[in-house]
């Protein structure tokens, strides 16, 4: 498990909350930092792809997003109730794979996840599955009108040449 692995999973764990029953549970604007989601309508827009995955799973989507008020007080002292969800750890999950896979984060738990699904134990598969990953990653990029890797703008000066300099 590499670093950013072992942090973002500590991060992840950090933010579980236990209900008097016993039952684990994040708040999904809790989770939505920990994705690097700066904005509420983009993370629930994920939320509402995650629903519909969870649906077509036959799985209950009410059990999974529980839809919970939270008082919010605005910057002038003003109060409302915003929307969140208490979230299962297979709604965190279903989050994920229907996340951004430009982001960091997202993009390691979906590879993750598809290497735990695929049973990875191998250097061979492994490298297989990261070229299948990297190849969905393309295409979500393309299908969201991102600018490809390759097309992005080189800098004057490579990394190893500024580290050599310090």
């Amino acid at each position: 498990m590499n670093t950013i692995e072992k942090y973002t999973e500590k991060i992840f764990e950090d933010i579980k909350h236990i209900d008097e029953k016993g039952n684990e549970y994040w708040y999904a604007r809790e989770l939505q930092k920990v994705l690097n989601y700066t904005q509420w309508r983009r993370f629930e827009d994920v939320i509402n792809k995650a629903k519909i995955a969870c649906n077509n799973s036959n799985v209950d989507i009410f059990e999974q997003f529980v839809n919970v008020g939270k008082l919010s007080i605005n910057v002038n002292g003003g109060k409302r109730i915003i929307t969140d969800y208490k979230l299962s750890r297979y709604a965190c999950y279903l989050i994920a794979q229907n996340g951004d896979p430009r982001k960091e984060v997202i993009a390691l738990a979906q590879t993750d996840a598809k290497l735990k699904r695929d049973n990875v134990d191998n250097e061979y598969t492994a490298n297989s599955v990261h070229y299948e990953v990297g190849k969905e990653v393309r295409n979500s990029i393309k299908r969201l009108g991102g600018t490809m890797p390759e097309n992005l703008p080189t800098p004057k000066t490579s990394l190893k040449e500024l580290d050599r300099k310090k």
